[in-house]
């Protein structure tokens, strides 16, 4: 358990913080919550209860589509469901954000760690979320050899379950990377010429 984790009483209870406080345009149930924060829903219930209490978010009706199985077929279903949102009006949603990015899980030396377990780094740059800048392409841009691309997906989304939100990124073998930097390849100059913050570079492009 991190210090955070520890402030606010536990891990459950600041991941299903942040997901409100860096998705603030939606609507979660219990169900949405438990998935996307990788929580029982019982903690869910439990967690929200006491947010509700705070006014950080509130309650809304709203419509959603689910898979569900209809004779042989799966067919998408619209369903009634009981939701919340993140009050935009909480007097600490600032702060709040700024002290949820800043935790030792998302430190710029431990998302490395972890990224490097599926293959060789060469650069990670983090930006968007990271940068506060919500125009950003992507959230994590990635250089690398022999990267295992099912690893990468799993590191990702247990990043994006304790930082509440999906994450975009970009993954490119050196080679294809140095070839593309060469061309002027609009991503990676939209990366490099906006707010963005280099964690490891063994290629010195910038």
């Amino acid at each position: 358990m991190d210090t955070l984790s520890t402030i606010f009483g536990s891990e459950a209870r600041v991941k299903i913080m942040r997901l409100f406080l860096f998705n603030p345009e939606e609507v979660f149930d219990f169900d949405m919550i438990s998935e996307k924060s990788k929580v029982s829903r019982d903690t869910a219930k439990k967690e929200i209860a006491v947010f509700e209490k705070a006014k950080l978010i509130k309650k809304k009706f709203f419509s959603r589509n689910i898979s569900k199985k209809i004779g042989k077929k799966i067919k998408d279903v619209k369903i009634k469901s009981s939701g919340f949102y993140l009050n935009q009006d909480f007097s600490y949603i600032t702060a709040l954000k700024q002290l949820l990015i800043k935790t030792k899980t998302l430190e710029g030396g431990e998302i490395v760690k972890r990224l490097s377990k599926s293959g060789r780094l060469k650069m990670v740059i983090v930006a968007g979320v990271f940068t506060q800048d919500k125009d950003s392409r992507v959230d994590i841009f990635i250089v690398g050899d022999n990267i295992n691309k099912s690893s990468l997906s799993n590191i990702i989304h247990s990043l994006e379950a304790e930082l509440g939100r999906e994450l975009t990124y970009a993954c490119f073998e050196t080679q294809d990377f140095q070839y593309r930097v060469g061309m002027y390849d609009k991503l990676i100059r939209d990366v490099m010429d906006y707010p963005h913050q280099v964690l490891l570079d063994k290629i010195s492009v910038e």
